[in-house]
């Protein structure tokens, strides 16, 4: 496969990454490929496929969200920081922003909904683990408390509790001001593939930079419009939405305004 040109390579991955049903395994199966490959020839592959979902390649944009489902992984930071450097250094425009900003520490004071609630133990303050074991039990009341909790591992099990609605999870993610580390366990979740969450979490500030990034090149133009000229949103995701507006498709407008 080295010896394969990057679009080949490209060629590869879609394919590879479209054979699996499953999100977790498509975002699995392209971190393993990157920790796997030499971080150039990886760079250049991503580079094609970056550049083929910019122009609405339906195929690059399905899998570009694998591809930013993996490198949203915690332990993907070096991977990332690596093909930073490769993307500078080779000029792989199209790489370079999707992963261009830095981690940034977020910080945002969130007090905890729980800590004057009536409690199950007592009247003691709930530990962690209670709290994250309230989290998964299917009750709408103790979901809805718990969506307020600051800890980001009580958030990563609220995600998973089969009664959470997608309106839950936009109220969490629209909120303000909010946690970084709590709107990254979102972004790292199975409910960042729908389209709303995605759009509340690039508009947040307080979203990690680096994943507001990454996010941006999966909005269509009416959202990075929306994001570019939101004063809220720094500076430097504005920048990269408006970049990427720049070399979406131009809209046809004739074919746009023709109804039959």
């Amino acid at each position: 496969m080295l010896r394969m040109s990057p679009r080949d390579r490209a060629d590869a991955l879609v394919r590879a990454t479209l054979s699996l049903r499953d999100p977790g395994l498509r975002a699995r199966n392209i971190a393993t490929i990157a920790a796997v490959s030499p971080i150039g020839s990886l760079a250049q592959t991503l580079d094609v496929l970056c550049e083929r979902a910019e122009q609405a390649d339906a195929t690059a944009r399905e899998v570009l969200m694998a591809v930013v489902d993996a490198l949203n992984g915690e332990d993907m930071l070096d991977v990332v920081r690596r093909l930073r450097g490769e993307a500078l250094e080779q000029a792989l425009l199209a790489l370079e922003r999707l992963i261009r900003l830095s981690p940034r520490a977020t910080e945002s004071v969130a007090p905890s909904a729980l800590a004057s609630a009536a409690r199950e133990t007592g009247g003691r303050p709930l530990t962690l683990g209670e709290r994250k074991w309230l989290a998964r039990r299917p009750s709408r009341e103790m979901i809805e408390r718990l969506l307020r909790d600051p800890h980001p591992d009580v958030i990563r099990c609220c995600l998973h509790n089969p009664r959470i609605t997608e309106d839950d999870v936009v109220r969490v993610v629209a909120k303000r001001p909010a946690r970084g580390e709590v709107l990254a366990e979102i972004a790292r979740s199975a409910w960042v593939h729908r389209p709303r969450v995605r759009l509340a979490l690039a508009l947040n500030p307080a979203t990690p930079p680096e994943i507001a990034g990454r996010i941006a090149g999966l909005l269509v133009r009416p959202e990075l419009a929306l994001v570019a000229h939101s004063p809220a949103v720094a500076a430097s995701v504005r920048a990269v939405c408006l970049e990427h507006l720049a070399r979406r498709p131009p809209v046809d407008r004739r074919a746009a305004g023709s109804v039959h």
